[in-house]
């Protein structure tokens, strides 16, 4: 066999040529690159050789995943319980919605017990193995879906931004503890986040047991919020005998978020739940017509004004001498709830002095009369008002306040009789119905029988 190696060729250590087969019979091509084996020394195939790397399995693949989304994947699992509460929260008042809270709140103390007895490089014990990698999901989920619950019951039992702002701080609290600088503190931001779950809880849950509300029963909430922190510092003890960094991370965010919330609470920022306000509206007039039916008269608005759409009644007034808006409004509290007092206070925007209240207000004595849609009143300011901006604010007899509506008084100088439209607000209905639609619920009226004609007797 003959072999030709090319002048310039490299030595065969050297050859970034691939190992190749020699030819057999005939001439080589000119500037071919040929390759001695040698004796004894296998040639591997290139097509047999086998990558030694594990495939990786579609765990490992999820794992990788989660790993370079873990930021959205925490905002997607907050947004999930949030999301799961608005779909299927029920009343204040329903046993099966605290219950469920109760068991909930009882899983995030169990989480954050585990996760301490069970710190970064600690083997969780073998029933957990499984599971463990999936604890933040589940912190996310259920502190979401708490939170969710209980901004959605501050949103119902206020007016304004404030549930609103307090969501996207809790919000806030949980991106930040998601931060390397605050995760080097430890579970400080959880455990705050867990205690103001635990008092919100019992400041849902005691005014519908003791049917009333009132600063004594808030009080006693944050005291009881307390309480779950001491118990769980008692029970972090046993595993985390450092009693300095109990302190810094469980004991003072978890006393500090009941400071805050009792300071919210006595300067207003956290509504009387469990009252909520269903429906208000200002009208021309409110007329109880029959048991249970009112009918509020409100003026028609052209279709071009498309905002009043969005309007309850007639936020833009147009007053006459003599006349007075009418404040409607309907105000849920839980079965069994004693009867208690609201305000209702009037606020003139004054050109120079701001906003200005017209008296002390209208204290109106309320109850729960057993339906979802609340309990119905009506209140007028006792003048004919100025142009300009109002307010009319709901508040308990304590000062917090409940609801509020802006409207705008314009004077009207025409003389003709105004387009009327009138709704309807019953019982059972949260929000007014127009009267024609009232009309067509109603049961058509049955004809009377017609009386017998008497016999006629005959003539003598």
């Amino acid at each position: 066999m003959l072999t030709v190696t090319p002048p310039e060729s490299k030595p065969q250590d050297a050859s970034n040529e691939a190992p190749g087969v020699p030819v057999e019979g005939g001439p080589l091509p000119p500037g071919a690159n040929v390759v001695v084996a040698t004796p004894g020394a296998a040639v591997a195939d290139p097509d047999d050789l086998v990558s030694t790397e594990k495939t990786p399995t579609l765990v490992d693949r999820v794992q990788a995943f989660r790993a370079k989304y873990e930021k959205q994947e925490m905002a997607l699992f907050f947004f999930a319980g949030f999301l799961y509460d608005v779909l299927t929260l029920s009343p204040i008042d329903d046993a099966l919605t605290e219950v469920q809270n109760f068991v909930y709140l009882a899983i995030l103390a169990g989480l954050l017990v585990l996760e301490q007895r069970y710190a970064e490089g600690v083997e969780p014990p073998k029933l957990l193995v499984k599971v463990w990698r999936f604890r933040e999901d589940a912190l996310h989920f259920f502190m979401g879906s708490l939170l969710s619950a209980f901004t959605l019951f501050l949103f119902k039992s206020s007016s304004g931004f404030t549930p609103l702002l307090f969501m996207a701080g809790m919000f806030g609290l949980l991106v930040a503890n998601e931060l390397p600088r605050f995760r080097q503190l430890g579970p400080v931001i959880r455990v705050a986040v867990f205690s103001l779950c635990v008092t919100l809880y019992f400041a849902s849950l005691l005014p519908v047991l003791f049917g009333r509300v009132g600063w004594w029963i808030f009080t006693l909430s944050v005291v009881l919020g307390c309480g779950s922190i001491y118990g769980l510092l008692r029970v972090l003890k046993r595993w985390r005998p450092d009693e300095k960094a109990l302190l810094r991370t469980v004991a003072v965010p978890g006393f500090g978020a009941q400071a805050v919330l009792l300071g919210c609470y006595f300067v207003g920022v956290i509504p009387p739940v469990p009252l909520a306000v269903q429906y208000s509206g200002i009208y021309h007039q409110v007329k109880r017509v029959s048991p249970g039916v009112y009918h509020l008269t409100s003026e028609a608005q052209p279709w071009w004004k498309v905002w009043t759409a969005f309007h309850h009644g007639d936020q833009d007034f147009m007053v006459r001498p003599g006349e007075q808006p009418v404040y409607f409004f309907r105000i849920f509290a839980p079965k069994g709830f004693e009867p208690y007092r609201v305000r209702v206070r009037w606020y003139f925007d004054h050109p120079e002095k701001g906003w200005t209240a017209l008296g002390k207000g209208f204290l109106a004595s309320v109850s729960s009369n057993g339906s979802e849609g609340g309990y119905r009143y009506y209140a007028q300011p006792g003048t004919t008002p100025k142009p300009g901006d109002w307010r009319v604010v709901l508040e308990t007899e304590a000062g917090h306040e409940i609801n509020r509506l802006n409207f705008t008084v314009t004077e009207d100088t025409r003389t003709e009789p105004r387009e009327e439209k009138v709704d309807v607000s019953v019982l059972k209905v949260t929000r007014p119905i127009s009267l024609e639609d009232w009309q067509k619920l109603q049961p058509e009226p049955v004809a009377a029988a017609a009386a017998p004609t008497p016999a006629t007797a005959p003539a003598p």
